[in-house]
């Protein structure tokens, strides 16, 4: 897939979970940083990791969301 689409469609998904009623989970485990700020950093991780080929095989931004969600791993730079 095309790279620049596949960072638009990332960056759909993370806007969209970002601002879902159901991050109010989010406030009650975390009082250091805001969901946005988190999605902030993952999203910039992820645009990282596109532009180095990693996803390269993916067929969506919603599957590259899953992946990570399900594996930080496939983030060399993630803390």
């Amino acid at each position: 897939m095309n790279r620049d689409k596949l960072i638009a469609q990332v960056k759909n998904e993370y806007a969209r979970i970002a601002s879902s009623e159901s991050q109010q989970h989010f406030h009650q485990t975390t009082t250091e940083i805001t969901p946005e700020a988190y999605y902030e950093n993952l999203l910039s991780n992820v645009i990282d990791e596109i532009n180095k080929g990693t996803f390269d095989n993916f067929k969506s931004g919603e599957e590259v969301v899953t992946a990570i969600a399900n594996d930080k791993s496939w983030l060399s730079g993630w803390k």
